[in-house]
């Protein structure tokens, strides 16, 4: 019985996590031990309860205004402590956060395997986004075996010289859990009032903190002057940096509705019933497309290009004038918008768990059924 440790310290972590989890759970050979390092305490634990997900160990290290020195020392000290006494035969990590990095380096110092789901997506550029660029160039030379999710993303990994025997391309675990998911929105919460034109807006990251915050925040007061009908909906993040200036900037709106962060189902609702999103999340790059949704990416590089090349995706940056200018010409112009909503979605099949537990039995010698490997 091998025992695999699967990490996971934040609410996108754990999503894309869970599918993994549960085909660990239903397969011989292996024992699964979810390590939650609750980088991100709330929000991770209403993804765990979501998918019926108990820790096998917490490390709960968020702590109040906690930094990324905080977070590095405490996941590194709890990692240890979890080696010590769960003894797992490989460590997964997944995508680009601290929990993700520090992790790979507890695993590096115990000469425990790594495996790395969502490697190889890049910018090349190591502070855009800030640090999550940084932490993924770090934990790939960590790692033993790299999932990435796209043909691209295993181009970058060749080009720094990962061996092509270390790489299984599997698809984004983001599919698989939205299709789990998806199952069940029917009795979600709606958001959006009947007869409004919705837009999901979900903006937080770390280098969108102050000026481009704002800039996003009037860019949405201009798109609610310029079209009556529209209602936005945004789920603000907890963090005081993201709360402060939308709330204040915001909050006196009727046609902007500020909700507290929602759990993953009633977040597939607001996908599912809104008709253009506003983002400068990964995961939301990744889903919104199977539900023929065009996003507009607040950032000003994308570590995943396929959607644009696409057509699903558009990169907007954080300036006021062309988010705003953007945004209305899809909602006026019906080619434009029906253009970016019949993309196809290149990112996943719905069988990248399998890939990957797959890939880890391979690994052990395990004889086990081979899904293939993905391609768009």
């Amino acid at each position: 019985m091998y025992k695999i440790a699967v990490i996971a310290g934040t609410r996108p972590e754990a999503i894309k996590m869970a599918p993994i989890v549960k085909e660990l759970e239903k397969t011989d050979g292996f024992e699964c031990h979810l390590v939650a390092t609750a980088q991100h305490r709330d929000m991770l634990d209403q993804v765990l309860e979501l998918f019926d997900i108990e820790p096998f160990c917490d490390l709960d290290i968020m702590r109040a205004n906690q930094d990324l020195t905080h977070v590095t020392t405490g996941v590194l000290h709890g990692m240890q402590k979890y080696i010590s006494f769960g003894k797992p035969d490989m460590i997964l990590v997944q995508g680009d956060t601290t929990t993700t990095y520090s992790a790979a380096l507890a695993a590096f110092y115990a000469k425990i395997p790594v495996g790395y789901v969502e490697a190889g997506l890049r910018t090349w550029d190591r502070f855009s986004p800030w640090p999550e660029e940084a932490n993924r160039q770090m934990t790939t030379s960590l790692c033993d075996i790299h999932y990435p999710p796209t043909q691209l993303s295993c181009d970058n990994l060749l080009a720094e010289k990962v061996s092509r025997e270390d790489i299984c391309i599997t698809g984004n675990t983001a599919i698989d859990a939205l299709n789990i998911t998806i199952k069940n929105v029917a009795n979600a919460p709606s958001h959006f009032d009947d007869g409004k034109t919705g837009i999901l807006v979900t903006a937080h990251r770390r280098e969108n903190h102050g000026e481009p915050i704002r800039d996003i925040c009037g860019a949405l007061l201009d798109i609610a002057d310029a079209l009556p009908d529209v209602q936005i909906v945004y789920p603000v993040h907890f963090n005081p940096n993201i709360q402060g200036p939308v709330r204040n900037l915001l909050g006196h709106r009727d046609d902007i509705k500020l909700i507290d962060p929602v759990d993953y189902t009633e977040f597939v609702k607001l996908m599912s019933d809104c008709k253009l999103i506003l983002s400068d999340s990964g995961g939301v790059q990744e889903e919104a497309p199977s539900l023929n949704k065009p996003v507009l990416v607040m950032r000003e590089s994308t570590e995943r290009p396929e959607g644009v090349d696409s057509g699903a995706v558009k990169l907007v940056g954080t300036d006021r004038k062309l988010i705003t200018e953007t945004a209305l010409e899809l909602l006026n112009n019906e080619s434009a918008y029906n253009a970016m909503a019949a993309a196809s979605n290149p990112y996943g099949d719905g069988l990248a768990s399998k890939r990957i537990v797959y890939r880890i039995g391979k690994f052990f010698d395990m004889d086990m059924e081979d899904p293939g490997e993905f391609t768009v």
